[in-house]
């Protein structure tokens, strides 16, 4: 069946927290990271204004998501707060069709770079961005960034980093 990414309908909100908690499993394959697996997911309400922003997109197989991208306009960038792929889904392009999704709106509304926070060296993170043209930024980070990665390290999450990609 073919996979189509689009944008997300408010009626999806409820099935993107069990999307979020399957790609989570693959950090069992990281003892130190283990635990994120098994770490409290974004609930199905922290979709819905981004949804309404036109700020969601999902990988549908017919029409069951396989795969969402949360995101959000601060500024004059767009930040991507979570990229999920079902695990059954994974390793197939969804996440790098999602990703360009969200660029080609961001540049439809003329927005100057895309932002994320991730793991520096986890394979389907840091280097998967670096892989799709964003750079990982150094210090100072601009206020809105540090405070993300701030919060971040205060949840355990370390080896932490800030991408960005100029549009």
């Amino acid at each position: 069946m073919t996979i189509q990414v689009r944008l997300a309908p408010r009626t999806h909100a409820a099935l993107f927290p069990a999307i979020e908690r399957s790609a989570g499993e693959a950090f069992r394959a990281i003892p130190d990271l283990a635990w994120i697996a098994d770490h409290v997911v974004s609930p199905a309400e922290e979709y819905l204004p981004m949804i309404a922003a036109g700020t969601v997109w999902e990988a549908v197989e017919g029409e069951t998501p396989v795969g969402v991208l949360l995101g959000e306009i601060t500024g004059d960038t767009l930040h991507v707060w979570e990229l999920s792929v079902l695990v059954s889904h994974q390793k197939q392009g969804l996440g790098r069709r999602l990703m360009q999704a969200a660029a080609d709106h961001a540049r439809t509304l003329g927005l100057a770079a895309l932002t994320l926070t991730t793991f520096r060296t986890v394979p389907w993170n840091g280097p998967f961005y670096a892989g799709l043209g964003y750079q990982m930024l150094e210090a100072p980070l601009p206020d809105n960034l540090q405070a993300l990665i701030d919060n971040e390290n205060a949840r355990g999450l370390n080896d932490r980093c800030a991408m960005r990609l100029a549009l």
